[in-house]
């Protein structure tokens, strides 16, 4: 479901009713429905089935003032009335349609109120916006009818299947959101394992297969105190890896360390090894299959760290940054003796 597709979709909602009086006759209440988008604004129809002999329609904004809609259009055999007025950005959120029968003197009334961020050109989101609202609308309208149903295996299987949707409409708008913030990043030369091997200063891997204790990393020369930034490494089908930041003392240490132990410090971390993902700590994270690229989010604005797959533009997992300063991308590419390669990101 690409965001990048226009939105034409036609959105049946229905509205609360906050006046109606019974009538003697069959039918139901009138019907407001979001028609789309049309002349800059969200046209909206208004449609009754009671069995009016005789009727008249009125729109009101949310002054109570009366609005002109397009003339009325009634069906001669069954009866049904319907009208339409297009709502413009700072006319007012509210519209109500309301169904009044001279002959029986009675009427009933539906009202919408609509969000600025759903009009057209307020929102760069406006598309993922609208998508979401409709999956909500639809796990609405799918629940209530199968409830009159009593089939609940059903509504389950179709709330289950809309909210996958819904996850994954959300999480293209959080991985979209994340790499408009891309930057470079280049390995440092003089802040690395020896037993690492540098090449074209984005690409590393382990000059031996041995395991090498404690941990062989090699850090950015980019250091982030402040403000979103987003990078990309292709990981491919190595069996090892590990990705973060680590704080600006660490860094530090490293580039003057001639004893080739990894310093205690603020780091955070996402470790892939023998088929698993772990944090930093070792906590395990939720049963991803592996990944040939992976971004990584660093939000100093909101302190979080996270990792996205990018094939797939999910979230894999988020980290709490606890810690302040200038913070250093680092890698690690494993003792796998396969690159791991920073990538440029494709905007």
């Amino acid at each position: 479901m690409g965001l990048s597709v226009q939105m034409r979709a036609v959105m049946f909602i229905l509205v609360l009713v906050p006046a109606h009086h019974p009538t003697a006759g069959g039918g139901h209440d009138p019907l407001l429905v979001l028609d789309g988008y049309k002349d800059d604004g969200i046209q909206l129809k208004c449609f009754s089935e009671r069995l009016f002999s005789e009727v008249q329609l009125l729109w009101t904004d949310d002054r109570g003032d009366n609005v002109t809609g397009t003339p009325l259009t009634t069906d001669t055999t069954t009866g049904n009335t319907s009208s339409s007025i297009i709502l413009k950005p700072g006319s007012g959120n509210s519209m109500s349609c309301k169904i009044v029968d001279k002959l029986l003197k009675t009427s009933t009334e539906s009202s919408v109120v609509i969000a600025d961020v759903f009009f057209p050109a307020t929102s760069p989101w406006l598309a993922a916006f609208v998508v979401i609202l409709l999956l909500n609308v639809l796990l609405v309208i799918a629940a209530i009818y199968k409830l009159r149903k009593n089939a609940q295996k059903e509504i389950q299987k179709e709330i289950d299947e809309l909210n996958d949707e819904l996850e994954k409409v959300q999480n293209e708008l959080e991985f979209r959101r994340a790499h408009s913030n891309a930057v470079n990043i280049t390995l440092d030369e003089d802040c690395k394992h020896p037993c690492l091997v540098i090449e074209d200063k984005n690409k590393v891997k382990s000059s031996t297969q041995e395991e090498i204790p404690p941990k062989a990393v090699v850090v950015a020369t980019e250091g982030f105190s402040e403000e979103k930034h987003y990078w990309e490494v292709e990981v491919a089908d190595k069996s090892e890896w590990e990705l973060g930041v680590v704080c600006e003392e660490i860094r530090n240490t490293l580039r003057s360390n001639t004893i080739n132990t990894f310093p205690k410090g603020n780091l955070l971390s996402l470790r892939f090894s023998q088929g698993e993902y772990s944090l930093t700590g070792g906590n395990g994270v939720r049963n991803y299959k592996p990944c040939n690229m992976v971004g990584v989010f660093l939000d100093q604005e909101l302190h979080k760290l996270s990792f996205f797959d990018v094939e797939e533009k999910c979230l894999l997992v988020s980290l709490s940054v606890e810690f302040s300063g200038k913070l250093y991308p680092f890698f690690s590419p494993g003792s796998d003796g396969k690159w791991l390669v920073v990538s440029p990101v494709h905007t």
